[in-house]
């Protein structure tokens, strides 16, 4: 039996630092970027050797990677020992594994515990994969002299291996591993392989739907559990428990978001030698998870579009720490900047709602005004809707935009202030001219900010006014949409899927 899911990464639109304390919120986009994992038995039996000690073989195959990861692991108090170099080792991965087979101890009924053990004494062979998107190939286009466009990305087979940051001349590297683009990898990844091991070891039952989607409806405590193990599970190998809206938005798709009480988890960060696994995922399973999540998308006719200036990104978590070191040498600006912040971002998911209010009621009005507004700058929206009806379309589109220029505001005052570049002055010039192209809605920059991906929202067909601005200004217009969908079952290897035809014939190793 084989068993693949995915699991999308992710564009924190609003809530940038704020939603690191509750009851603040952010909006996060699910994307069609896909982080996918393969789970099968490493043996097709169970052998006599593995009966007599009670350990079972666990092997991580990462090919675009290069890598290959062995384990052995204890049947008795379910732990991880590495056997081969420690180089390869993915502490994302370990911690998946480890308490989603504890959850299976956990959730299964007495009677079933058998057929776990005899599954679990076959070993498991996990292989996990990531769409291109999650990757920068920005060096590999101008090493080949392709041009910075999407029909260039699109030509890249999928899967293509990753080339490593280099060291630099002092051997101090500050660089992620490898480029990244900041679609949240090691969340997706971690959603990715805890749902296909609770699937294959049989405590939750994921389905597929056209399209290869899954229906929430039919199994939204599945989904709960795959949210509270990979919440976990992402915390441990981070070593610190963050907001987790990448692992919210990884399980459950594009949505309104208010972390968890770190509280939760409290019990997981207790050393497992203390206290037996099997105890820790009872009582992090127990727990009062109170995180907010409400329904949200884009409204229609509007596209998300992602572009790599390719200023080499940015370390989120010495942007954070700087940040709330600023909050407590300076409490009263800090806390009145945030107060601006946090209004700003409700204003702009108010002008959202109303669009696709307008859009469900209206339909027609709504599909002229945004037609008519993707072919002009923003200053003559206005002037594109003659009636009342219109014009509440228009001004909705104009109160986003200008929530997003406060929220923009806001964000470099937060910045300046903490010393940290949150919309650094090449981002801001990018940014504005971005939102100067016709029938662009807004940009920013996603997340904590920084060097990383931009993103900007489009109207109507105008996203390749945006590619087109974007190649002349040397930036990379990835090819990331929204996919509101969240984790799933996929029906094949994804590597075995037909792959689209690509634009050129070039291929990148």
């Amino acid at each position: 039996m084989e068993v693949v899911s995915s699991a999308p990464g992710k564009v924190l639109m609003t809530g940038g630092y704020l939603i690191l304390e509750r009851p603040n919120s952010g909006l996060v986009l699910s994307t069609n970027a896909r982080f996918y994992a393969i789970v099968k038995p490493f043996h097709q039996d169970v052998t006599l050797d593995t009966w007599a000690w009670a350990w079972m073989d666990v092997i991580l195959t990462s090919p675009q990677l290069s890598r290959e990861t062995v384990y052995k692991m204890s049947l008795k108090n379910l732990t991880l020992q590495c056997v081969s170099s420690s180089d390869s080792r993915n502490p994302f991965v370990e911690q998946a594994v480890q308490y989603a087979v504890a959850a299976a101890h956990a959730r299964l009924d007495k009677d079933k515990e058998d057929a776990l053990e005899k599954l679990l004494l076959k070993g498991i062979h996990i292989t996990v994969l990531g769409a291109n998107d999650f990757y920068s190939y920005r060096n590999q286009l101008e090493e080949h002299g392709l041009p910075l466009t999407p029909e260039s990305l699109a030509a890249i087979p999928p899967f293509t291996s990753i080339t490593f940051n280099a060291d630099d001349a002092n051997g101090a590297n500050c660089k992620p591993e490898v480029a990244k683009t900041g679609l949240g990898s090691s969340a997706a990844m971690t959603t990715a392989v805890v749902a296909a091991l609770l699937h294959y070891l049989g405590v939750i039952y994921l389905s597929v739907e056209a399209g290869g989607h899954f229906q929430e409806d039919n199994g939204s405590m599945d989904l709960d559990l795959v949210h509270i193990i990979a919440q976990t599970a992402h915390c441990l190998a981070q070593g610190k428990v963050g907001s987790g809206f990448d692992i919210s938005s990884a399980v459950y798709g594009s949505q309104r978001y208010v972390r968890f009480s770190p509280d939760v988890i409290s019990s997981a960060q207790v050393a497992v030698n203390v206290r037996p696994l099997q105890e820790i995922v009872a009582d992090v399973l127990n727990g009062k998870w109170d995180h907010g999540r409400a329904s949200f998308s884009l409204p229609p006719m509007m596209s998300l579009l992602l572009g790599e200036p390719g200023s080499g990104g940015s370390s989120t978590p010495s942007m954070v720490g700087a940040v709330k070191k600023w909050q407590k040498s300076e409490p009263e600006k800090s806390l009145y900047l945030w107060g601006e912040l946090s209004k700003a971002n409700s204003i702009l998911e108010k002008q959202f709602n109303k669009l696709n209010k307008l859009a469900e009621e209206q339909w027609e009005v709504y599909k002229s005004v945004i037609n008519s507004c993707s072919m002009h700058k923003a200053e003559k929206w206005m002037d594109q809707s003659v009636g009342l009806n219109e014009q509440a379309v228009a001004a909705a589109l104009i109160g986003a935009r200008d929530a997003m220029l406060q929220i923009r505001h806001h964000m470099r005052q937060m910045g300046e202030a903490a010393g940290v570049p949150i919309e650094p002055e090449s981002q801001t010039q990018l940014l504005n001219a971005t939102m100067d192209i016709d029938g662009v809605l807004l940009a920013g920059v996603p997340g904590a900010g920084g060097f990383d991906a931009i993103f900007a929202i489009t109207l109507g067909d105008s996203s390749c006014n945006v590619t087109k601005a974007w190649s002349s200004l040397n930036v990379l217009a990835l090819l990331v949409r929204e996919d509101r969908h969240g984790v799933c079952l996929e029906s094949i290897d994804p590597r075995l899927k037909e792959i689209t035809s690509a634009i050129s014939s070039a291929h990148i190793h």
